[in-house]
């Protein structure tokens, strides 16, 4: 009966964790061919290949393909004018458009601007829609005034100006990421914390990402579209050598001289959290919210315990707090953490393929009328023969997510 109360109690409060994500249904689909479209932000690819990041790690099976269709400097209007072409012709399932930093004019709120960036995301929005594309909207990301003081009067008309954003979204019923309200309060709280911007600092320049931008507003993006915060999950009982799990398998419970041992194969990997996305954790919720790989071990005498994976020390924790759970998914360091960061290297290279595509082909539209007929033949081959490398690509890293089975050790801290 003992046994039975602690499996209960122990499964209670794994699936406790993420219920409230689980009442919601995520934007993005396994099986996606996902565009990620915006400007000079988007053709980053930080924010955009770390969600990339995400959806192949906590989805390894999912059979997504990714395609990036920013370009530096461009708008709404831009956005709308070129969405046929490079947008709705690579037969997307899932879209998300990222305007509005160009277009408010980076000073005062200027209503015909306004005016034409509404315009032109509806427009955008309809045409996604009349095809069955779904569209996340987002709205971007709030600027840095910390880094230029112009920046003061432009954070808030980027307020006023993304404000009928949400109402498009309802109206065509697509979701909203006011990615805008996460970041400003996010940067509001960096400036208390940091005001000359010396160790928390997302925007190079107060607007465009460096990393630890990129994973900011991947951040507040994906948990605006409900993607589910749970990685996996295992609650172990030392004394009884048993384990609750949730999408993993936990097996060879024992306990030695003291020392915990356990086999643990997940169901999928927690991203790798780079050395420069730590400034971000404390303005991202310790990505409890995106990146929960759960431990729980109960039974362990008092004091403090080392945690190895395959025989590599990954952190140390107290009896107390492993007893109340640990989120061990924002470690940078063991054999798990370099799984997940071949998976990150191998889509940053795969991406150098995706855009060089999209700028090299996609985008070649104006040919001297002697290639004219060239073209027009040759492009949809090139096309096609470039897409086959990056399925190619795509498949080598989903080899690269594939999780695999782990000895986890907890050893008394001398």
């Amino acid at each position: 009966m003992r046994r039975f109360l602690l499996a209960l109690v122990f499964f209670v409060g794994l699936t406790g964790l993420s219920s409230s994500a689980q009442e919601k249904t995520f934007f993005f689909k396994p099986g996606d061919r996902i565009v990620f479209l915006g400007d000079s932000i988007t053709e980053q690819y930080q924010y955009s290949s770390y969600m990339e990041l995400y959806l192949t790690t906590r989805y390894p099976n999912g059979k997504f393909v990714f395609l990036n269709a920013g370009i530096s400097g461009d708008t709404a209007n831009g956005g709308a004018g070129r969405f046929q072409s490079h947008v709705l012709d690579e037969k997307p399932t899932a879209i998300t458009i990222n305007f509005g930093m160009n277009d408010a004019g980076y000073g005062k709120f200027d209503e015909n601007r306004n005016k034409v960036y509404v315009q032109k995301t509806e427009a955008m929005i309809e045409a996604a829609s009349k095809q069955g594309v779904r569209v996340a909207l987002c709205s971007p990301n709030a600027v840095d005034r910390r880094v230029d003081q112009r920046f003061k009067l432009y954070v808030e008309t980027q307020k006023e100006f993304y404000a009928p954003l949400k109402g498009l979204a309802e109206k065509y019923k697509f979701p909203f990421a006011d990615q805008y309200a996460v970041t400003r309060a996010a940067v509001e709280a960096m400036e208390k914390d940091d005001p000359e911007a010396k160790k928390a600092k997302p925007y190079y320049d107060g607007f465009h990402t460096s990393p630890p931008g990129g994973l900011l507003m991947a951040h507040a993006i994906l948990t605006q579209l409900n993607a589910p915060a749970l990685v996996s999950e295992a609650a172990i009982d030392a004394g009884e050598g048993k384990a609750v799990t949730k999408a993993c398998k936990v097996t060879d419970v024992a306990t030695k001289d003291g020392v915990l041992t356990f086999k643990r194969e997940d169901e999928a990997l927690p991203l790798p959290i780079q050395k420069d996305w730590v400034s971000m954790l404390p303005y991202t919720n310790q990505l409890k919210d995106l990146n929960y790989y759960g431990l729980t071990v109960k039974g362990l005498k008092d004091g403090d315990y080392v945690l190895a994976i395959d025989g590599k020390e990954i952190g140390k924790y107290s009896s107390k707090d492993l007893a109340s759970g640990v989120n061990i998914g924002n470690v940078t360091t063991g054999p798990i953490f370099e799984q997940a960061n071949k998976v990150l290297q191998a889509i940053n290279e795969k991406n150098k393929i995706v855009h060089a595509r999209f700028r090299g082909v996609v985008m070649y539209n104006n040919p001297p009328d002697w290639l004219a007929d060239v073209v027009k033949e040759r492009k949809p081959m090139e096309l096609k023969k470039r897409l086959e490398k990056i399925d190619e690509e795509q498949k080598k890293i989903y080899e690269l997510a594939k999780p695999v089975a782990h000895t986890f050790t907890l050893t008394p801290a001398k």
